[in-house]
């Protein structure tokens, strides 16, 4: 990452403008061309410093719920399992850990009531006991990168 893709980064956390041209006006704000700045979002998706660029939504203040869970996948299956739980439309990130509990995924829903059968449907469909880990307090840390 260079200087300038900090500063893209840094300031895309303070909020993106819902306009007719957003990227135009973020880019004004950095003093840099549209063509830049989406050439430097570009870069840094495809070689994975942002695993995506896009907005995060409360479910639960739209009406819908949002938990982590988490599964102790076999290592032998660990594979077919992620390919069951991320077929799921519900489960919005699904990651492998090292730790008793080696999968974990969020699950948001649009209503509140599909929380629960989601994660019984992913019980059923793994054989496997689903732990349910709802947040009880959001904090927010944002992350700023020295330029």
């Amino acid at each position: 990452m260079d200087d300038l893709d900090k500063k893209i980064i840094n300031h895309l956390q303070t909020g993106f403008p819902i306009c007719e041209s957003p990227y135009q006006q973020v880019a004004e704000e950095l003093g840099i061309s549209e063509h830049c700045l989406l050439e430097h979002l570009q870069k840094l998706l495809a070689n994975g410093v942002l695993s995506r660029f896009a907005p995060l939504y409360h479910a639960e203040e739209m009406g819908g719920a949002l938990t982590l869970a988490a599964v102790k996948a076999p290592a032998e299956k660990f594979e077919e399992i992620a390919q069951i739980i991320n077929a799921f439309p519900e489960v919005a990130h699904n990651y492998a850990r090292e730790h008793e509990l080696n999968m974990w995924f969020v699950i948001a829903t649009e209503q509140p009531e599909r929380l629960n059968k989601v994660l019984v449907e992913i019980a059923e469909q793994t054989g496997l006991q689903v732990y349910n880990m709802p947040k009880m307090k959001e904090f927010f840390v944002g992350l700023k990168l020295e330029a």
